[in-house]
């Protein structure tokens, strides 16, 4: 995983083209393209060993309790187990959030853990004592918006580390069917190119598509040392059973079924229609 860096979990865990046709029509699309949006630090969190940020579905209201995303395994209680799922647990934890330019605007405070687990994907979902419109009064800060669609293999992306304050650029290389490290498997993980070298205290990193601006992905791991399917060196395996290890390359777990689980007033429903999150 990459990673914390506190306690004895450091100790585990310090790692983290386009065809144009003839003629004018290049130009016309060109003109009409959008620009891609600045990705700044606003709305990302400092955890204690751990990046995470403030994020928003499509469905959630202003006046919703907000939602810090984060990994599972960067939970102040340890790693969970393979198989394990944990919703709705009271936590009091706090999260430096971020300006644009990285500086602390303050600090935020869990009510609770709504939903974490590193059973198919790697996430906590924390649930904040203030609203989102209570967070842009008083820091003039909006929360992220979490896509509610696959992310594309190809398209440009930004790892935002409100830990390290430090913004990784690169594409997304592919996706991984399974993803294994140690006891854990994850499902459909991203895979990056080489450029986002994430390092330990990186876990939990919002993945930003910056045509969009929203959250694609949560940064997780990366395979350091070219060992096979154990921590810190995760492998691929495909459908057909093969393993493929990738020394060097790192990965983030998918969001956007985060968003077919939350119902009115952002509370996660694990029984909705679409939602594929495991349940406990």
């Amino acid at each position: 995983m990459t990673r914390p860096l506190v306690g004895a979990l450091s100790a585990l865990l310090l790692g983290g083209a386009t065809l144009a046709g003839a003629g004018a029509a290049p130009a016309a699309a060109a003109s009409h393209a959008k620009a891609p949006k600045a990705v700044t630090f606003a709305g990302t969190v400092a955890l204690s060993n751990c990046s995470g940020s403030v994020v928003r579905a499509p469905g959630s209201a202003d006046t919703d309790p907000a939602l810090v995303l984060s990994n599972g395994h960067c939970l102040e209680s340890g790693f969970p187990s393979a198989g394990e799922v944990i919703v709705d647990q009271p936590s009091t934890r706090g999260f430096t959030l971020l300006t644009s330019a990285g500086g602390s605007a303050g600090t935020l405070r869990a009510s609770k853990i709504a939903y974490a687990t590193m059973t198919d994907t790697d996430i906590s979902l924390y649930q904040l004592s203030s609203t989102y419109a209570q967070i842009q009064s008083r820091y003039g800060i909006k929360a992220l918006s979490l896509s509610d669609s696959h992310p594309a293999q190809g398209s440009a992306i930004n790892v935002v580390s409100g830990y390290w304050k430090k913004i990784y650029s690169c594409n997304i290389d592919g996706f991984a069917y399974r993803l294994k490290e140690g006891e854990w498997t994850w499902k459909d993980s991203v895979r990056y190119t080489s450029a986002c070298n994430t390092i330990g205290g990186t876990s939990g990193s919002p993945v930003v598509d910056p045509a969009s601006g929203k959250v694609v992905a949560v940064n997780n791991t990366g395979n350091e040392d070219g060992g096979r399917c154990t921590v810190n060196n995760p492998c691929e395996v495909d459908e057909t059973g093969k393993t493929t290890v990738r020394q060097g390359i790192n990965y983030a777990q998918e969001t956007y079924g985060i968003t077919r689980c939350l119902t009115t007033g952002n509370k996660v429903d694990l029984s909705l229609t679409g939602c594929e999150l495991p349940k406990p």
